[in-house]
């Protein structure tokens, strides 16, 4: 991984050489409706630049996503891209993160949106910066280009995201990169060290008839864990106590643990046109595909001497929990694209899973297996189209052999009104068995060793959605879950345990967001309502949620500069907020304590210079006028005090 990231520095310090200026807005792509990927959506096949020797347009640097949906290397400074600049690159609005970069967060809005048939290996709240599959871009570009994204960190640290992409020819694409961090944190033990390399390849043929695209991924995400501070410190920190505004002081229930989460993937996608047919007045294509993936990823959670609120231990020191899961995917598909039918998509899957442990476990005449292992069979299709100005979706699949039943339906219906207005309805209707550290885990904690026979989560989800330019764009969903499984504790005991709610959960989400622009200041505003009907006794989110950006900008020195700067405050009310369990890397339900009700407040001075948009922002700095410390992340974990961060992201075209 060092290697890499030094191999890829260099390559980007030698770019400043022949960086080009490209300062161009933003602009959204028109694709091609006869060019239709293997889900129904554009393929890559849409993809012609200039090549020759005229200097390009900063449109035909091309970013493909998941879906094959085709954007442009946006290099323009606004309130959404400070939002986007943070360690996960994408707004975090929904969440709240730790003390330390790199640590977890916790959730303040629920969204599900994930379409799957199959359990996935647990330990979420390591998850949030583990690359997917959905969350690899592809690219197409007429000259070699790279980023830089730089940003300080806490204490002895920093953070990296190095990208480099290149064109060979019209038909081939590679880009690789590297993400790195390691801060060591305010607070005891709380080091994160992280690295995700990527490395991606797209091809097509001169007659774009055959395409391919694949990528492979390495990732290790590792973090110290000491349990939160202690109970008996807490007071010091919430009273602000002269003696431990050194946070280090403050004593945390363990300094010797850690846990991680390691993973390798190799995916490949491609595609071959059957039928081509394309004229001024119609178009009919039929392409077969295949899909082929396969990744190998583990966590394991580790520790020098037992935590007593843990419960008894097999060993008096050197613990160490380890789970692996290996999964290979196989699909094949067909397509047919056609005016007057629309894009209809059909697939039949594969997949090969092993999860487990090297051990079987005898615990009080139960045993417990070291191995969930099997192979499911699943088949589905796509439908996309536009009719009478309506554009429709829909996609649905089912398990049809295997070891886990489940199955998906998701329908979408969305309607231009106007120029300024569009409505979208979206239906999504599931059963998925949980996560596989719900069904089976194995530690050297003798209380987080089960074996469970969970039924199956049933998900009802309905959403409607209006972006208006003129009003504000808001979303009202509503979301009916049964067999609802999660984790907390009992009241015998601080011992996490899986539970599966016999009750329904009824959960209400209003969202709305708004820019008010009056000359060179702005006001860009998001609130979010929600309301637990059902099962609010492990279901849990702040009724009120909101952020709310004043912002002036404006150009300076003939332009050459352009300048945003102005304040950020995000608040949510008080509500029962999920406790973190380190053993587990799992948030668990606690009904005892109340946390939020508190401002975040964060003072910023963004700037783009070129191609080079620069950040500094002095985050939370309301807290120095606080009467009290009251800001938590979770039960036991304080939130970030004030902090002066900087850093940039900066764009190469040779």
């Amino acid at each position: 991984m060092k290697k890499t990231l030094v191999l890829l520095l260099l390559t980007l310090s030698t770019t400043v050489l022949f960086s080009q200026d490209r300062d161009q807005p933003f602009i959204q792509q028109q694709t091609d409706p006869t060019n239709m990927g293997n889900d129904g959506r554009p393929n890559m096949g849409d993809t012609n630049v200039n090549f020759e020797g005229e200097k390009p347009h900063i449109s035909e640097y091309k970013i493909i996503s998941f879906e094959r949906d085709t954007s442009f290397v946006d290099t323009t400074l606004s309130i959404k891209k400070d939002y986007k600049y943070n360690y996960l690159r994408r707004d975090s609005y929904h969440l709240m993160p730790f003390a330390n970069v790199g640590q977890t967060y916790n959730t303040l809005a629920h969204s599900f949106d994930d379409l799957r048939l199959k359990p996935r290996l647990g330990a979420r709240a390591r998850h949030f910066n583990y690359m997917e599959i959905e969350d690899i871009n592809y690219f197409h570009v007429p000259t070699p280009l790279s980023e830089l994204y730089f940003k300080t960190a806490f204490e002895q640290g920093q953070q990296l995201d190095a990208f480099f992409t290149i064109n060979t020819s019209e038909q081939f694409n590679f880009s690789v990169a590297y993400k790195g961090l390691r801060s060591l944190g305010n607070y005891q033990n709380t080091l994160t060290s992280t690295g995700n390399f990527r490395f991606t390849t797209n091809y097509k043929t001169h007659n774009n008839r055959y395409n391919l695209r694949a990528h492979i991924v390495f990732q290790d995400l590792l973090n110290n864990e000491n349990g939160g501070v202690k109970t008996d410190f807490i007071p010091f920190f919430i009273n602000d106590e002269a003696d431990f505004r050194d946070r280090g002081r403050l004593e945390v229930n363990f300094e010797d643990a850690n846990n991680m989460l390691k993973g390798k993937r190799f995916h490949l996608e491609h595609d071959y046109a059957l039928i081509d047919y394309r004229d001024s007045t119609a178009y009919s294509i039929l392409k077969l595909g295949n899909i082929l993936s396969f990744e190998d990823k583990f966590y394991e959670y580790s520790q020098e001497n037992p935590f007593e609120e843990f419960g008894p231990a097999y060993a008096s020191q050197n613990l160490k929990d380890r789970v692996t899961l290996e999964e290979f995917y196989a699909q094949a598909y067909a397509g047919l694209n056609n005016n007057l039918v629309g894009k209809l998509n059909v697939f039949i899957g594969y997949t090969d899973f092993n999860y487990g442990y090297d051990r079987v476990l005898f615990l009080n005449e139960e045993t417990i297996t070291n191995r969930i292992l099997g192979t499911i069979i699943e088949t589905g299709a796509s439908y996309q189209k536009k009719y009478r100005g309506f554009e429709l979706f829909g996609k649905a699949a089912i398990n049809i052999a295997g070891e886990y039943d489940g199955n998906y339906l998701l329908g979408q219906a969305s309607y231009e009104l106007n120029e300024h207005n569009k409505a979208k309805a979206s239906i999504h209707v599931s059963s998925v068995a949980p996560d596989y550290n719900f069904q089976l885990y194995q530690s050297d904690y003798v209380n987080y060793n089960w074996q469970t026979n969970f039924k199956n989560i049933k998900r009802q989800h309905l959403q409607f959605d209006l972006e208006s330019k003129k009003l504000f764009n808001a979303a009202v969903s509503y979301t009916g879950i049964d067999d609802y499984a999660y984790f907390s504790q009992t009241t015998t005991d601080t011992t996490t345990t899986p539970f599966q709610l016999d009750e329904r959960v009824n959960y209400l989400k209003v969202e709305a967001s708004r820019q008010f622009d009056f000359g060179n200041f702005s006001l860009n505003t998001q609130l979010t309502y929600q309301k637990i009907v059902d099962g609010k006794e492990v279901f849990k989110a702040p009724e009120i949620l909101g952020r709310a950006s004043v912002y002036y900008s404006n150009r300076f020195f003939k332009n050459a500069l352009f300048l945003q700067t102005g304040f950020t405050g995000k608040y949510f009310t008080s509500y029962e907020m999920n406790a973190y369990d380190p053993v587990l890397a799992e948030f668990y339900v606690q009904n005892e304590q109340e946390f939020g009700d508190f401002p975040l407040i964060d003072f910023f001075v963004n700037a783009k210079i070129s191609q080079t948009r620069i950040y500094i922002k002095w985050e939370h700095f309301n807290s120095l006028f606080a009467s009290e410390n009251n800001y938590f992340s979770a039960p036991g974990h304080p939130y970030r005090d004030w902090k002066i961060r900087f850093g940039l992201v900066w764009n190469f075209f040779m």
